[in-house]
């Protein structure tokens, strides 16, 4: 693409390019990670800061790497946080309750409710492929460049949430 031996992602124009092509998948990323948006944001505002602070170390084509290793060894640093606010959340969950109570809300929202259980209970690997496979629309070569793992790794992660799904939804 572009005939420049050795792009500084301390240029800004460099920088902003990495930011447009990157930020949104990795948000999402590590949104599929942690099921927090806003802990998402928080954690890809930290890599990008992470890559300006060191980005006379970052080679630009090694720039985006960098930022999905810093994510997520940022995330893995929240984790035990992160376990014990849900763990809260779980406890203090409350009902709500509405007037209306049409036969067809009441099984769309048990429908919603199944699908997004049995979508946060896959292992986290076959949950990260196939959100960013069914959400973001990512093909499966892009997948293994995101995860660092092969394409046939990820066609058979799919694979094996997409059977666990089935088997799950198909008990309604």
């Amino acid at each position: 693409m572009d005939n420049e031996p050795l792009k500084s992602v301390c240029e800004q124009r460099n920088f902003e390019r990495i930011f447009n092509d990157h930020s949104q998948t990795l948000r999402n990323y590590i949104y599929y990670k942690c099921g927090d948006s806003q802990q998402a944001e928080d954690i890809v505002q930290e890599a990008y800061i992470k890559l300006w602070n060191n980005c006379a170390k970052v080679i630009f084509e090694k720039a985006k790497s960098f930022l999905y290793t810093v994510a997520n060894n940022h995330f893995l640093n929240e984790v035990a946080h992160k376990k014990v606010v849900l763990e809260y959340q779980k406890k203090s969950v409350t009902s709500n309750s509405t007037n209306e109570t049409p036969q067809f809300i009441l099984e769309e929202e048990e429908f919603h409710t199944k699908l997004k259980k049995a979508i946060a209970d896959l292992p986290e690997k076959q949950r990260e492929v196939f959100l960013l496979s069914r959400i973001d629309k990512k093909k499966y070569s892009e997948i293994a460049d995101i995860t660092g793992v092969s394409v046939k790794a990820v066609e058979k992660r799919m694979s094996k949430a997409l059977v666990t799904l089935k088997e799950k939804i198909g008990k309604v």
